[in-house]
């Protein structure tokens, strides 16, 4: 039983990230293409519309496959990293909220630098930015792959790590918050249920 249970973790884990992935992608086509500079669409229906005319349905699921193989090795070392650091920082597991905030914090800024090239590849796929696609030989970036070719033709090895700044100051507070939160109602859960215990 202990041996099935971190499996049935894992697999629930997975199927939760491929359905959340797949509700959400189309809605992280339209955002980005709205933010763009210059962007010619004003309203959400107004770009949903377009992509739909222009590129068909497969526009708002081209970064599929990048988004769920950037959110597999994000979670890994996001989750990887809060546990080191609470073995560092909290040894004997109580709940300890500034120990929670900083751990969840690191935590978050170093899967998110170093899951940034594919937050870069996957924004590509969904943008199509008219630079990149200048200069692809295909005019169009259909993969990761082909993602992956055109930033490094762009604009080298450092093109992979633009917006690395701002996507680690992003990730900072929403990681602190989420650990800070999912510790809280852990602990009030468990001190709620050893009372019931103990008031037997």
């Amino acid at each position: 039983m202990p041996c099935i249970l971190p499996a049935m973790k894992s697999a629930a884990g997975c199927v939760a990230t491929l359905l959340h992935d797949a509700a959400m992608n189309p809605a992280e086509v339209v955002k980005q293409r709205m933010q763009m500079y210059n962007s010619p669409y004003h309203r959400v229906t107004d770009c949903v519309r377009a992509v739909w005319q222009n590129e068909g349905a497969g526009a708002f699921y081209r970064s599929y496959t990048t988004q769920l193989t950037m959110n597999v090795p994000f979670q890994a070392i996001h989750f990887m990293t809060y546990e080191f650091l609470q073995e560092h920082f909290n040894p004997h597991r109580q709940y300890d909220p500034s120990s929670h905030v900083i751990s969840g914090a690191c935590a978050g800024a170093v899967a998110a630098a170093l899951t940034t090239p594919l937050d870069v590849c996957k924004t590509l796929l969904n943008t199509q930015e008219s630079l990149a696609l200048n200069s692809n030989v295909s005019g169009h970036i259909t993969g990761m792959a082909s993602a992956f070719r055109t930033v490094y033709q762009v604009g080298g090895v450092t093109a992979y790590f633009r917006g690395v700044q701002a996507r680690v100051i992003y990730q900072i507070p929403s990681t602190a918050i989420a650990w800070s939160v999912y510790e809280f109602f852990k602990y009030l859960i468990t001190k709620h249920q050893e009372e019931r215990r103990a008031g037997k």
